[in-house]
């Protein structure tokens, strides 16, 4: 994996300390040399400028926020790190509430002995996926805790965003004959998580799918508005997980049809290498869309006219029947419920 440091000519500054020590969380000297250098240099806007505990934010309309905690293992990863898996898992938090992501705040958890240039690359992750996402980190907290106590970086994220005129995602907007329709090729970051986990890896050119989906969401709303009723990203627990929670939710049943769903060869193979339904594992760089039955067509080709939906497809629908059950029709026809996943399949994704 080439470094971001060096895709984006970002080569780490010298400093006099190449780990990070229980000093780089004590408020004095070293905290101050370590966030004038990784932080507010590289992320530099006019309200982290400030260097405040907080930011006055200017916003206007309906406000969406979220919060999000970030513990993946390992924190790089084929595709990406845990600083731009952090940015783009909390802007995709507020695109699926209808919303333009805005701001962002970060909160590091940073493990004594973390080495310096590990968390160089993390900052420019998050970095370079705000850039990506249109979003400015505006404010933050960084805290060290006793080697052994952490597992090298926790991040903690706050997300804010104003709602799209046109949008109104609600569970209780969803009806029966409405379409569910997925973005993309499912299962990809889990199984890039898992090609790199102790024990477990496999040759494989995988790659997570984390990504921001805020600016294919906007489209999506500018187009059909209100046609949208429901948005939500299938991360851990997966499709199916998912789709158990909004059936549950809405008081409907919903069925799927296994041949439209799109998932990679490679991701395929895998996952039956290993004794995975792809159904259950986790996406960060995907979301399912319920919509009205009349728009399902053109809300598909608004998609597929962008990179990061090109793959989408129409793979199931909302139905009155099997009340708060998912039910998949097989390729070859048979039928069968598909649970909720009952325990945790794939450890320390997010």
């Amino acid at each position: 994996m080439t470094k971001l440091s060096i895709q984006l000519n970002c080569p780490m500054p010298k400093l006099d300390f190449d780990i990070i020590t229980l000093g780089h969380g004590s408020g004095g000297l070293l905290t101050h040399r370590l966030l004038d250098a990784g932080v507010f240099k590289l992320l530099a806007n006019e309200f982290l400028d400030e260097q405040h505990d907080g930011a006055l934010l200017d916003l206007s309309g309906k406000v969406a926020f979220t919060t999000d905690s970030f513990v993946i293992s390992p924190i790089f990863f084929p595709g990406g790190n845990i600083g731009e898996l952090a940015v783009n898992g909390t802007v995709n938090d507020i695109a699926m509430c209808g919303a333009i992501p805005k701001y962002l705040s970060l909160g590091f958890i940073l493990e004594e002995g973390l080495r310096m240039d590990d968390l160089w690359e993390i900052i420019l992750g998050v970095k370079h996926a705000a850039a990506q996402a249109g979003v400015q980190i505006v404010t933050g907290d960084t805290k060290v805790v006793e080697k052994g106590k952490g597992d090298q970086i926790f991040i903690n994220t706050t997300g804010i965003g104003v709602v799209h005129p046109a949008a109104d995602i609600r569970i209780g907007r969803i009806r029966p004959g409405d379409q569910i329709i997925v973005s993309g090729e499912i299962a990809a970051h889990g199984i890039a998580i898992m090609s790199v986990r102790e024990g477990l890896e496999f040759e494989t050119d995988i790659l997570s799918d984390s990504t921001n989906l805020n600016f294919l969401v906007k489209n999506l709303l500018d187009k059909l508005g209100e046609h949208v009723h429901f948005l939500r990203d299938p991360t851990r627990g997966g499709v199916a997980t998912t789709l158990n929670e909004i059936a549950k939710k809405a008081g409907l049943g919903i069925e799927l049809a296994q041949a439209q769903i799109p998932v990679n060869e490679q991701v395929d193979g895998a996952c039956e290498l290993l004794g995975l339904d792809p159904l259950y594992v986790a996406n960060e760089g995907k979301f399912l869309a319920i919509v009205a039955p009349e728009s399902a067509d053109e809300a598909l080709e608004l998609l597929r006219k962008d990179g990061k939906g090109k793959n989408a497809a129409i793979i199931g629908h909302v139905t009155e029947n099997h009340i708060g059950q998912v039910l998949l029709k097989s390729k070859i026809g048979g039928r069968r419920v598909v649970n909720m996943l009952p325990g945790e399949q794939l450890p320390r994704i997010c």
